[in-house]
């Protein structure tokens, strides 16, 4: 299954990102976020999709579904958005839900990645 992740402002919520790379068994990760989220790294294999994550929300569906047009070859992926607000969620979701491609919530817990 391939991971499509949420990469925001808060370098803290990056943590979650990156258990999940660390833990989870992946086809591909796809991580979005904005030039500050360049930052990120981590030694497993990754594609960076940079978005800019101060558009209005219809723009930035738009501009999420035109980023990861072709890049998905499942039907469902596991999503994670433990990093982010409310407006990206809405837009991702929304973008991943008109490709279409079924989503299904990921994060690390204690007890390992789970599927919500």
């Amino acid at each position: 299954m391939e991971l499509i992740a949420l990469l925001s402002s808060g370098k803290g919520t990056w943590a979650q990102v990156a258990g999940l790379l660390n833990h989870g068994e992946w086809d591909k990760v796809i991580l979005l976020g904005s030039d500050f989220a360049k930052q990120f790294s981590h030694p497993n294999e990754f594609e960076f999709i940079q978005c800019d994550l101060n558009k209005r929300l219809k723009d930035l569906k738009d501009e999420f579904s035109q980023k990861l047009k072709g890049k998905i070859n499942g039907t469902e992926v596991a999503l994670s958005i433990a990093s982010g607000d409310g407006k990206e969620h809405m837009a991702l979701i929304s973008s991943l839900l008109s490709m279409p491609v079924g989503v299904r919530f990921t994060a690390l817990t204690k007890d390992g990645v789970v599927f919500l």
